[in-house]
Formats: C-alpha cells, sequence, structure tokens
C-alpha cells in the first residue's frame, strides 16, 4: 500500500513539474527579443512580472510601500520585493525582467506544489489530484501575477476548517485577505460554523466565534498595521485603485456595456456590485445551508464564484483562485471542465482583443469575448447550483486523518 502511495505521489509530482515547465515556456517563449508586434498579446505570453520589473521599481530592489507604490497588499508587495531579490541574487548584473519572471514562476511552482502536498494529505481522491496537477489553469497563469499565495493560504485554511480548527481557519483566511482580498469571503463561514456547530453549547459556539473573530482582525492587522502606520498612502493604494477602477474587458459589466444593454459609471458598478454579490451570496448560504450545516466552508466555492460573476473586475487569472476550491468541492465535475474551456476561451479572446487594438493577428471582438465568458459564466452558475443543492465530494465528509 505505502508503495503504491509513494508511486501515484512521484507520478503526480513529475506530472506537475511538468505542468510548470509548460507554464514557464507558454509564459518565457516570448521574452528574448522583447514584447514586439504585440507578442505578448497574439500568443498570450503577457505577464504582470514582465512590466513589473522596471515600473515598479523591482529591479532597484526598492522596498514595496516605503519606497515605491504598489497596487496589491502587504503579502503581495512582499513576495514581490522577495523575488525580485531572488533574481538579483542569482544574476547579478545579468538580472532582467525575464529572471523576475522566471523568479516568480519559481516561487508560484513551489506553491502549487505545496497545495498538492496539502491535497495528498488531506486524502483527496485520485481525480482531484490529478486535475491539480496537470491543471490548465496552472499553465496559462502561473508566471502571470502573484495569486497563488493567497491561494495556497485559503486552501490551508479550508483544510483546517475541515479538520474542525476554525481559529487556525480564521487565521490563514486574514492572512490570503492580507495577499489578495478574496480570502476574506471565507471568514464569515467559519464564524457561522463556529457559532452553528452541532454539539456544543451556545456559551463554545459564542466564545470560539469571538475568538475566530478577534484572532482574523488581529492577524490581518499586525501584516497590516505597521506598513500602514509607516507609509499610509502607498499602502492604501490597493484599496483606492480597486474602488477607482472602471473594470475589465471579461466582467459582467464591461460585457453589458460593450454589448450596449447597460452602461454603468464608476459608482454606480461599485454599488450595483456590491448589492448583488451581497444578495446572492446570502442566498447561497440560505439556500445551502440544510445540505452543508457539518461543513459551511465548502460554501466558499460557490460565494467566491458569484462574487467574481459580479464584481466589476475580472481579470483572467482571477480563475487560478476558483480552480483549486472546484478541485476540492465540486460535487461534479462535468461543469468543471466546462468552467476550465470557458477559462481557455475568455484568456485568448481577451488578449486578442488588446492585439487588434494594437492592429495586430489573431484578434478578437467584443462578442467574442461576450461568447467566451458566457461559457465560462454558465459552467460557474452550474457550479454554484451544484455546491448548494448536492452534498459534498466524499473525500471532505471522511475523518481527517
Amino acid at each position: 500500500m505505502i508503495q503504491r502511495i509513494d508511486g501515484r505521489a512521484r507520478a503526480l509530482v513529475l506530472t506537475m513539474a511538468l505542468t510548470c515547465v509548460l507554464s514557464w515556456w507558454f509564459k518565457a517563449h516570448c521574452t528574448a527579443h522583447g514584447w514586439v508586434n504585440a507578442i505578448q498579446y497574439t500568443t498570450g505570453c503577457y505577464s504582470d512580472a514582465v512590466p513589473f520589473w522596471g515600473q515598479r521599481h523591482v529591479d532597484q530592489g526598492m522596498i514595496p510601500y516605503f519606497q515605491t507604490p504598489m497596487e496589491y497588499p502587504v503579502l503581495t508587495g512582499l513576495q514581490i520585493w522577495l523575488e525580485g531579490a531572488l533574481a538579483r541574487g542569482l544574476f547579478g548584473t545579468f538580472a532582467n525582467a525575464a529572471t523576475f519572471l522566471a523568479a516568480v514562476t519559481l516561487v508560484n511552482a513551489l506553491l502549487a506544489g505545496l497545495i498538492l502536498w496539502m491535497f495528498l494529505r488531506a486524502g483527496m481522491d485520485r481525480t482531484r489530484l490529478w486535475l491539480w496537477a496537470a491543471a490548465p489553469p496552472l499553465i496559462l497563469y502561473l508566471g502571470h501575477n502573484w495569486d497563488l499565495g493567497a491561494g495556497t493560504l485559503a486552501v490551508a485554511a479550508l483544510l483546517a476548517a475541515r479538520r474542525q480548527q476554525l481559529v487556525l481557519a480564521a487565521a490563514l483566511a486574514a492572512l490570503g485577505a492580507a495577499a489578495k482580498l478574496f480570502p476574506v469571503l471565507l471568514l464569515p463561514l467559519i464564524g457561522l460554523s463556529a457559532l452553528f456547530a452541532p454539539g456544543r453549547s451556545w456559551r463554545e459556539r459564542i466564545a470560539t466565534a469571538a475568538t475566530c473573530t478577534l484572532v482574523a482582525i488581529g492577524t490581518w492587522a499586525a501584516v497590516n498595521l505597521p506598513v500602514a502606520l509607516a507609509a499610509p498612502e502607498n499602502w492604501s493604494e490597493f484599496y483606492r485603485f480597486s474602488q477607482e477602477r472602471a473594470g475589465t474587458a471579461g466582467s459582467a459589466w464591461e460585457i453589458l456595456a460593450a454589448q450596449q444593454f447597460w452602461s454603468t459609471g464608476i459608482a454606480e458598478r461599485n454599488l450595483y456590485a456590491a448589492l448583488a454579490f451581497v444578495a446572492g451570496a446570502a442566498a447561497i448560504i440560505a439556500l445551502g445551508w440544510r445540505q452543508h450545516r457539518a461543513q459551511l466552508w465548502v460554501l466558499f466555492t460557490p460565494v467566491l464564484a458569484w462574487f467574481m460573476l459580479t464584481n466589476k473586475v475580472y481579470s483572467p487569472q482571477f480563475d487560478l483562485w476558483l480552480y483549486p476550491m472546484l478541485v476540492m468541492t465540486s460535487p461534479r465535475l462535468k461543469p468543471l471542465a466546462l468552467f476550465v474551456i470557458g477559462d481557455i476561451a475568455a484568456y485568448f479572446a481577451e488578449f486578442w482583443w488588446f492585439a487588434g487594438l494594437e492592429g495586430a493577428w489573431p484578434y478578437a471582438t467584443p462578442h467574442d469575448i461576450l461568447i467566451a465568458a458566457s461559457v465560462r459564466g454558465i459552467a460557474m452558475l452550474w457550479l454554484i447550483a451544484d455546491a448548494v443543492r448536492l452534498p459534498a465530494p466524499a473525500w471532505i465528509t471522511r475523518a481527517p486523518a
């Protein structure tokens, strides 16, 4: 039995390594001669790491927030600085945007491997393990941005909640929110899990819920307050930027405007997106309560999917937020497959649209984005419906090892 498990683990690790190498090639193949003729859009090799190298002074080793602005939360800013230091330390005067991209990809590959290790330890079934080890979103996004830091913490928080370690789960989710904001959506579910835990007195429930709340606030504050007090303007840029930006081509709001169905300003989008999300999230929790009361944390996946659908910003790499959660909690795998198809289609549709703006080919139109995003959106609505009404996957309900 041990030999079979070891053999399976080796095969999974090798497959993940191949996935990461493919991701590196996908992003790095166009760096040798620079981004010319809109190649970053026509081939999909765009990465935020490349412009960040110079525009955010990573090449000079400037410390985020204290010496240079940063439009990401604190832990992501720290990750970017460390990866820049890694690139400069390894390559010295030869360090450039390409070597920084290599450092970003390497760190994200290690995080993806850490998620695989956590899945193995948790006893996830074999099919789902392979869906992570050979995940198409990893190929698209491993070197694209810095989403896996928060994603890894969110996965760890979910697995801690599965073990009924709710205080630890709250701390991990708060750390995730200090890297990218989306893990904050898990915190209310952790609080509800503590408050309505079966087999405990109300006094114990309230005490646990209060402890989770205080630990989450304290953890987030411990990371953020030193930076916020020392460099308030640069620290708050992420929150101002999120509030002030109009949207992205793949979001429902921008698609509605591009198709001349419903045009909204920034203030309207902020308001309507918030109202739509809150109403939908409340409905998801209410409808899923009976089915998932013993493991309310599984509703994080449909709540996150609904957040992505209603948000005014839907950058392509956001799909990497959702994919590991779907691998963990999706009751059925057919809608997950449709989501991956829609994800790939939406990725290239959006970047080919950018290519068209620069007169390059292949190019796409807003109508193409509408079609691709509709496939992805239908898959996400299907996944939300499944998550609310169907039992959680069998591996979740098994007693943790």
